[in-house]
């Protein structure tokens, strides 16, 4: 009897230990947030929506036990060519699609490198991070000002645009009192929960990720896997990139998505997936971007340095990771 209830207890932690954490760090947070309101708990879920986004994609590169650092770079750059076809076109439908795909063809490139050339992931998203980024910068810098909304280093929307408002809106509005853009990032989840859970597609991803020289001997084509993976994870980044201008109305090729890279991984771990692959689910990564936004708020509330401040997350990080490989092993020796 023991025994069996050990054996629940693992499967219990194993499969839904990112709510546990959530709801440690959550409670960590109402006790020094000093007033929690339900519209800062809605501020959180606007504020977790594209990390959310771009960790939905992330989250299914590492269940194939891949990794992407172009991520945050991406967003860079397609973020702020998405505000010139805007500036442009004056269409918020065009600026979507072509975020969509541009942000695809991004993903494209990690996908062949990674599963056509079979290069190094780690290897192949590190060139392309520092690819991505800087031509942003340079294309910034050298086109028409008019077409970046006359900023000298950033690209603008501009705002005499007759859609500006109605965009500007989308990614700051509210339908009752739930954010919009956390309402993408909840059917954006449920879209990938459904894929991964319910699909050919997401059981060869699991596969993949578990075994993959198994995978292969089952007739699983791992490199055309792994391309339409980074291609998912690509258009969701574009997906990221079109909400990013719809709630800041511009996009700064030296700083925005600066370190996304990381806070999509940290979204990642926090939700429960494994970075070796073949594990987890990714219902986790929704909790896992509002818990690493959490964290954030926690140490403002508390007035910490912010000299220290990505030491307290990667320190936190590391202790997460501990609980959940140590989780399972300490009820089943102690209890």
């Amino acid at each position: 009897m023991k025994t069996k209830g050990r054996s629940v207890w693992s499967r219990i932690w194993s499969q839904y230990s990112y709510i546990f954490v959530f709801l440690v760090i959550f409670l960590v947070f109402a006790l020094t947030s000093h007033g929690l309101t339900w519209n800062g708990i809605m501020n959180i879920f606007r504020h977790s929506a594209v990390v959310g986004v771009i960790g939905l994609g992330m989250g299914l590169i590492c269940l194939t036990g891949e990794i992407d650092l172009s991520v945050g770079s991406m967003l860079a750059m397609v973020s702020g060519f998405s505000v010139v076809i805007f500036n442009i076109t004056d269409n918020i439908v065009l600026t979507l699609l072509f975020a969509l795909a541009f942000g695809a063809v991004c993903g494209l490139v990690n996908g062949v490198l990674v599963g056509g050339v079979e290069m190094p992931a780690f290897i192949v998203t590190l060139a392309t991070m520092l690819i991505y980024r800087s031509v942003s910068q340079y294309v910034c810098q050298h086109i028409p000002k008019e077409l970046c909304g006359g900023g000298s280093s950033v690209y603008r929307m501009a705002s005499d645009h007759e859609n500006y408002q109605a965009l500007y809106q989308f990614g700051n509005g509210k339908i009752l009192t739930l954010p919009i853009v956390g309402i993408i990032l909840l059917l954006m989840t449920a879209l990938l929960v459904y894929i991964s859970t319910s699909t050919k597609f997401g059981k060869k991803v699991y596969a993949i990720g578990s075994n993959q020289k198994g995978a292969v001997m089952s007739g699983i084509n791992v490199s055309l896997m792994k391309m339409i993976v980074f291609v998912i994870a690509g258009v969701l980044v574009g997906l990221g990139s079109f909400l990013w201008i719809a709630m800041n109305a511009s996009s700064d090729p030296a700083t925005t998505g600066r370190s996304y890279e990381m806070y999509a991984i940290a979204a990642v771990v926090l939700g429960g997936i494994s970075m070796s692959g073949g594990k987890g689910h990714c219902l986790g990564i929704l909790f896992g971007a509002m818990s690493y936004t959490i964290i954030d708020k926690i140490i403002v509330a508390l007035k910490m340095d912010s000299l220290i401040n990505d030491a307290i997350k990667g320190t936190i990080l590391i202790v997460v990771i501990l609980i959940q490989l140590a989780g399972p092993k300490i009820k089943e020796k102690f209890l």
